[in-house]
């Protein structure tokens, strides 16, 4: 890993372009005569996932600075990031989809946000490109297919870790649960959480509410009413920030519970200043790799657009974290491959094995990552920042 100083400066010199200029093919040279690779990056960066895209793309941003370049039959490519914006809807996914297999890009990097993910997957496929999901967690994501693969742990995982939480942390019998109607990544996520709590010998209340709504008062006083110890809402982070609000204005005393969309500095900045119980399932936390929280923050604060893709402060997210190994890992699979050709790098891709900041990383024969672990964080709601709660094993 490079010096932070001679990152810095790097930074100062060199501007990372994120939309495709049509003028270089996938291993081919740009208009100076050198030669190129495109890795796309199939990510939110407008909608209610937007926040997380960001940040996620951040963490390729910082990896691609760090390392702009990879060596393929012994010469050496520059490595260019290709962003599409997915838009966080299902609906745009595929335009975005498109638009990084018409830039003859090599490899994806993404989604955040299943649902967009599944929504593009086809598309890839048929371009016969590899895809590795970030922090796309719902299991249909890799399901059926050969092209995509991810480096985050699954849902079934995360909702049994959250479940389990409850009742070991608050001793919880009655659990409700809320999220976005005909949304996979919420709906699939209450589902696992509800199997895991119901085993447990607990009781659920489930709700869903409509695409767009902002006012989350009747399902909250709901809970209330029912006696919840716990509610459990693994919703995207503009819905969070709502439910938050206005839970602290109803005086809400259950814990809030959420998955990794949650972790994001404004969920934090809405739980500010009030007495909600916040508590997130996610991949990392600062102090996990402390040369990584440096060089990430030293990059944040020396660019504005960094900054401001991260929220306004230089709080690492977790998806930060995997966006930077995800590149890593792109990077892994061209070197095995030896070739810019997508088909050489899709075969390469299952045998990779990676050390990432975020842990390690290699696939299963369905494409999943192996991993075992999840941070539990809480929110410190006096100086908007998170605490490391318990790291969760499986089993």
């Amino acid at each position: 890993m490079k010096k932070i100083l001679a990152l810095v400066l790097a930074l100062l010199m060199v501007t990372v372009a994120f939309a495709g200029c049509g003028n270089t093919e996938a291993g081919g040279e740009d208009v100076s005569g050198e030669k190129v690779i495109k890795i796309g990056v199939f990510e939110p960066s407008t909608g209610d996932s937007a926040s997380g895209g960001k940040k996620e793309i951040l963490g390729m941003q910082y990896a691609n600075v760090e390392t702009p370049s990879v060596t393929i039959g012994g010469e050496e490519y520059k490595v260019e990031l290709v962003l599409a914006d997915n838009g966080s809807s299902t609906d745009k996914a595929p335009s975005a989809a498109t638009a990084l297999v018409d830039a003859d890009v090599s490899i994806v990097l993404g989604s955040y946000g299943s649902g967009v993910s599944m929504a593009g997957s086809e598309f890839f496929d048929q371009a016969g490109l590899a895809a590795i999901g970030v922090t796309c967690t719902n299991p249909n994501v890799t399901a059926g297919n050969e092209h995509y693969f991810r480096i985050c742990f699954l849902d079934p995982f995360q909702g049994s870790v959250l479940a389990n939480f409850a009742v070991d942390k608050f001793e919880a019998d009655k659990a409700y649960l809320l999220g976005e109607l005909g949304n996979e990544y919420d709906q699939g996520l209450i589902t696992f959480f509800e199997q895991a709590f119901t085993a447990a010998g607990g009781e659920v209340i489930k709700d869903s509410f409509p695409t767009n709504n902002a006012d989350f008062t009747t399902y909250l006083n709901k809970a209330k009413a029912e006696g919840a110890d716990v509610i459990f809402t693994p919703v995207s982070i503009a819905y969070a920030t709502q439910i938050i609000t206005q839970a602290a204005d109803l005086g809400i005393e259950a814990p809030i519970l959420g998955s990794d969309t949650l972790d994001d500095n404004k969920v934090l900045e809405a739980a500010k200043d009030t007495n909600i119980g916040l508590y997130v399932s996610t991949f990392y936390q600062e102090g996990g790799s402390p040369e990584f929280d440096e060089g990430i923050k030293a990059y944040i604060n020396s660019n504005e657009d960094a900054k401001t893709s991260n929220g306004g402060n230089d709080t690492i997210s977790a998806v930060t974290a995997m966006g930077y190994d995800a590149y890593y890992v792109a990077l892994e699979a061209i070197k095995a491959a030896d070739s810019a050709d997508k088909a050489d790098i899709k075969a390469a891709l299952p045998g990779v094995v990676y050390d990432g900041v975020s842990g390690h990383i290699e696939f299963d024969d369905i494409g999943d990552a192996v991993r075992d672990t999840a941070y539990i964080k809480t929110s410190d709601n006096t100086t908007a920042t998170w605490v490391l709660e318990t790291v969760q094993k499986a089993g």
